[in-house]
């Protein structure tokens, strides 16, 4: 039983051996072992007679490089990691490094949280790590796979030091299901200051806008309610209704209707509030509506703004008509005279008709010839 535990004690001695010495080989196949942020590789220079390296992170393969002195790392975290190098075909070599390099993790920028609100504008706050230096300062970046954008507007504590971030547009195209990273990263003259990150959906962030009543009116016995909701980035939307009839107790109700219908409702009062349909409960509270009160007891309330708006010009103009006809009247009476007709002295009431004098005798200023008229008789 001795000599297979012995066998296998000589072999790790060996194994040992061999892997000190190619760790403290004067000339290995590997130097300057480093990380490379900005093209986000694993990098290397490479001597000697190596075909093939395997990059390990927290000592599992990521990938093999073949003929390349780098392997692809996507997006490197805040979190410290090991990044290792293993020589695969080749003399037997190994070398690791730590990123990012470590420093003290209460000088990082603490409590960091971001918001998406009003539509399209991203706000992000962070406090000062406790054991930060009293030099250190912060800074903001939002990192796409494919784009990084800086922070363009800081906002500053009483010591100068930035805690808050916020863009006034997004300038992303509506991307759902796209996750984004939310990174802070120090620095101080004197000391290692560590990032500190997050990783979200802009989604799964976004504190819905207040809907915007468009439509309301109401009578004794029906009212109407329609509003508009503005999201790029949620699609599935629900609403939560908080309505009060007169003096009973506010009740609320949910509907993914952008409508609201109520019969015989009375005096009444209603707030709206937008959330996301299917991780309500994971996700940001919307802004609430304002209050709309609308009292549908009164008959003044059964009018509909827009018909107001509809019979007013109507109105103005049958009035211009109206003031145009009574100042053409006497051209009128010109252009369309009554046609006379024979009077009955006996059948024809005179109650209403103005009668004027005329003596036969008396010279015309017209100068028009006169006949008499004799009645001879009646029939």
């Amino acid at each position: 039983m001795a000599l297979p535990w012995l066998a296998v004690l000589l072999t790790l001695i060996c194994c040992s051996m061999t892997t000190d010495h190619a760790i403290s080989d004067p000339d290995p196949p590997i130097k300057n072992l480093r990380i490379d942020p900005e093209r986000k590789r694993l990098a290397w220079d490479q001597h000697g007679n190596v075909s093939e390296i395997g990059c390990y992170v927290n000592s599992k393969i990521l990938k093999k490089a073949i003929e390349k002195p780098y392997c692809s790392l996507g997006d490197l975290s805040c979190e410290v990691k090991n990044y290792t190098v293993k020589v695969i075909k080749g003399q037997p070599f190994s070398a690791w490094i730590q990123y990012p390099k470590q420093g003290n993790p209460l000088a990082a920028a603490d409590n960091l949280t971001c918001r998406v609100h009003d539509v399209d504008q991203l706000s992000c706050s962070w406090a000062v790590g406790e054991e930060a230096p009293a030099n250190v300062q912060y800074h903001f970046y939002l990192k796409h796979p494919l784009k990084t954008w800086p922070c363009p507007k800081y906002m500053q504590n009483q010591q100068g030091v930035n805690v808050q971030c916020h863009f006034d547009s997004l300038s992303l195209q509506p991307e759902r299901q796209t996750l984004f990273r939310f990174l802070v990263n120090g620095t101080s003259g004197g000391s290692k200051i560590p990032c500190r990150q997050m990783t979200h959906r802009l989604e799964e962030i976004e504190i819905l806008a207040a809907p915007n009543i468009t439509k309301k009116w109401c009578n004794e016995s029906y009212s109407f309610m329609e509003w508009e909701v503005r999201s790029l980035f949620t699609e599935d939307i629900k609403y939560e209704l908080e309505i009060q009839k007169g003096t009973d107790l506010a009740y609320k109700e949910e509907t993914e209707l952008k409508v609201l219908g109520l019969r015989n409702p009375g005096p009444y009062t209603v707030k709206i509030k937008a959330m996301d349909s299917l991780f309500f409960e994971s996700r940001p509270a919307g802004q609430w509506s304002a209050p709309q009160h609308l009292d549908c007891g009164r008959k003044d309330a059964s009018f509909p703004i827009w018909l107001v708006y509809l019979l007013a010009p109507l109105g103005a103009l049958l009035l211009v008509g109206l003031v145009f006809l009574c100042r053409r009247w006497p051209l009128m009476q010109k252009l369309f005279p009554r046609v006379p007709h024979v009077k009955d002295p006996v059948g024809d009431s005179f109650q209403n008709e103005r009668m004027m004098a005329w003596d036969p005798e008396q010279q015309s200023q017209e100068e028009c010839p006169v006949v008499r008229v004799q009645v001879l008789g009646e029939t």
